[in-house]
């Protein structure tokens, strides 16, 4: 059970303005329709059925036509849901962007953010309550936390030939999944000062921890992994399709 702090509210973020080119298809994979529905719709829905999350921000493109219109039976009409299109150039840029929007509904500084990459269509809300639980357990100072596994598999390094070059010890290796909760002020700093140094940023916690905070690290999920490839959209459509159907309402 999560530690309550009362009048620090917590918002998901999720980055949906880029172009998903490795996946393939027509449409940006985000919108591809998995389980009869937009990826990004099986996305948003944990955080919509999450009673830990108070708002939902979804960052597109600018000037993208409006979910609820693009997609009319797709389920975008939420209560919680807010889109803004004001994403940037990178995920970095739309992460920032999304920050701003929030300080424009409200967030202040110690309020929680938690960005979810829009191409993980597997999250569950018992995944963010866990994320939620953990980091919240460290009290007031706690400098946030992402969903993340241990390494399983052997690592190699290769070469530019694509021949093996090393085996890696995967001791201590984890990889790193979303949500990645941090207070809102602390992850505004921490993308400012990034940009100011030329650092490119992949993840929140990057960020972070360059600005001195370790991140908690929360086991998270197989299911939770990320769409990427053509191949992982059979996956996710396997995992995704045991419990969402075409014209179901929203029961996540």
């Amino acid at each position: 059970m999560s530690i309550s702090f009362p009048g620090r509210r917590r918002f998901a973020l999720i980055p949906s303005a880029g172009t998903g080119s490795r996946a393939g298809g027509d449409l940006p994979k985000q919108y591809q329709v998995i389980a009869g529905r937009p990826m990004l719709w099986h996305t948003a829905q944990a955080f919509l059925a999450s009673p830990e999350i108070d708002t939902v921000l979804v960052v597109t493109t600018p000037g993208a036509q409006p979910l609820v219109q693009r997609f009319p039976d797709g389920g975008f009409d939420a209560p919680k849901l807010v889109e803004v299109d004001c994403g940037g150039d990178s995920r970095h840029a739309s992460v920032a962007h999304g920050l701003a929007a929030l300080r424009g509904l409200g967030a202040h500084d110690d309020d929680w953010v938690l960005v979810h990459d829009a191409a993980r269509p597997g999250l569950t809300p018992a995944l963010i309550a866990r994320l939620v639980a953990a980091v919240e357990a460290e009290g007031t100072q706690a400098a946030g936390g992402i969903l993340a596994l241990p390494v399983a598999d052997t690592l190699k390094r290769a070469d530019a030939a694509q021949h093996i070059d090393a085996t890696v010890p995967r001791d201590g290796l984890w990889q790193a999944q979303t949500p990645q909760m941090f207070p809102l002020g602390l992850l505004e700093r921490a993308l400012r000062e990034a940009l100011l140094q030329h650092r490119i940023v992949t993840d929140e916690a990057s960020a972070i921890e360059a600005a001195g905070h370790p991140p908690l690290l929360v086991p998270g999920a197989l299911r939770n992994f990320k769409v990427t490839y053509p191949d992982d959209f059979a996956l996710a459509e396997a995992i995704l399709g045991q419990n969402a159907q075409p014209n179901e309402a929203s029961q996540a």
